[in-house]
């Protein structure tokens, strides 16, 4: 009988994203599952790591750059320990151990041009590789929306109907207290503001925001977040408008409290799987402004405001007058309870 195995270096990241989905279902499982009937291996030397109960816990190697984690550390135990089925949360694939993979979305493949330099294009390249070889190896795929789920159907000829679908979630935020302290560090913020949450990368489309605070002088707007070391949008020190705050990488104590009293919390992505933040402040009773685009119409419905990603001609201030429907049923749908039972049903069928 094999043994699923999750890849937990996502636990030597910072929880945005993938990093958070696979966080919240890997300690729900540990609560459904037998004792020693799931193993998480992590480098040796990471800090930090949750105490799982029924989770066997396995320190392997270092921490290491996750691709050479990945393509070596990884693929070596798994090659020597052949009982055990790999269960990874964020789109890779180990080539000659295959297993259950989560792929979010593909956007290496949609927008191949918000990879340019060297560095990009390397990341874009394996990205690209690794999405193809676990369309072509994986022994099941799991995604995060119907909207990706038909994206990676039709690019690499699979039948959706063999993918299973997933939802991430916004339930851990029940349980954040916040922190209004962030207040007293950004002082302008005591006036009426806009909120951005989310990496500065270039599909997050924080040069939306740029070329609309640009416009409208007299509104707020503030951005937490870091750049990423690829397809990331650079030091925005000098094409950033005054009227832009940047806030850096911030907790969720502080998130909560800017998200209850920012006057709209605004996602004018272009490209998103699934689209997390959204859900997190509508669970502390923001308005939403996010793009008509991608995955986010299907996640969020008629529960917010919606912008053209591509066009700023918008006036938000009239847009947030237009009625929209009570998220309760959205935030609802949307549980890691849930989540975490239909995976660890998965696993049991696939460790069978």
């Amino acid at each position: 009988m094999q043994k699923i195995l999750i890849n937990g270096y996502f636990l030597c990241r910072k929880l945005t994203g993938i990093e958070r989905y696979a966080f919240e279902i890997t300690s729900r499982l540990d609560r459904l599952c037998r004792p020693d009937e799931i193993a998480i291996i992590i480098p040796a030397d990471a800090v930090n790591i949750p105490k799982y109960k029924n989770i066997l816990t396995i320190r392997y190697g270092k921490t290491i750059q996750h691709v050479f984690w990945q393509m070596f550390t990884l693929q070596f135990f798994l090659l020597s320990h052949r009982h055990y089925t790999i269960l990874d949360f964020g789109n890779t694939i180990l080539p000659f151990a295959p297993g259950i993979i989560f792929l979010h979305d593909i956007y290496c493949e949609y927008f191949p041009e918000d990879f340019t330099g060297f560095r990009d294009k390397l990341a874009g390249f394996y990205n690209r590789w690794q999405y193809r070889l676990i369309a072509q190896k994986a022994k099941k795929i799991v995604t995060v929306s119907h909207f990706s789920k038909n994206q990676i159907a039709q690019s690499y000829h699979i039948d959706p109907d063999t993918i299973l679908v997933i939802y991430s979630s916004w339930s851990h935020f029940k349980n954040i207290q916040a922190d209004y302290s962030v207040f007293d560090a950004f002082s302008v913020l005591s006036r009426p503001f806009y909120f951005s949450l989310g990496s500065l990368s270039k599909r997050k489309n924080i040069r939306w925001i740029i070329d609309y605070a640009s416009k409208h002088r007299q509104d707020i707007f503030a951005i937490s977040g870091d750049d990423l070391p690829t397809a990331g949008i650079g030091d925005l020190s000098g094409t950033k408008p005054s009227n832009i705050i940047l806030l850096g990488y911030l907790d969720d104590s502080k998130i909560r409290a800017l998200m209850e009293r920012c006057k709209a919390f605004l996602l004018p992505s272009y490209y998103e799987g699934f689209g997390l933040t959204p859900l997190e402040a509508l669970s502390c009773g923001a308005k939403c402004i996010v793009a008509n685009a991608a995955s986010l119409p299907e996640i969020y419905g008629n529960t917010v405001h919606y912008i053209d990603p591509f066009d700023t001609n918008v006036d938000l201030d009239a847009l947030l007058q237009k009625p929209v429907e009570s998220p309760e049923a959205v935030l609802e749908k949307y549980s890691f309870d849930t989540s975490a039972e239909q995976v660890y049903d998965l696993i049991r069928e696939m460790a069978l």
